[in-house]
């Protein structure tokens, strides 16, 4: 059964081919996976953009999520500094 790499582990991956100037063998070798995987990686990279592209949407995504949860708690405390206002005599 193949064994799932996260995003990255391929990201560093295809860094490796692309900014450092490793070749594709040799790249996979050192990180312990196939040649064609890593092939894979590089071509599924290439059909999204450019590996800044995908960082950049990952790391878009991460911040609307933690922006979301910021919003939520910032309400909870407005409530509860309202509640215990309230209860001051």
């Amino acid at each position: 059964m193949p064994v799932p790499y996260d995003q990255d582990f391929k990201r560093s991956a295809i860094q490796m081919v692309r900014q450092h100037g490793r070749s594709i063998p040799d790249a996979a070798k050192n990180l312990g996976i196939s040649t064609s995987c890593l092939r894979g990686w590089l071509k599924q990279a290439d059909a999204a953009g450019s590996s800044v592209e995908i960082d950049t949407q990952a790391e878009l995504q991460r911040l609307r999520a933690e922006n979301a949860r910021l919003k939520v708690e910032r309400e909870i405390l407005k409530k509860a500094a309202t509640f215990f206002a309230k209860e001051q005599p």
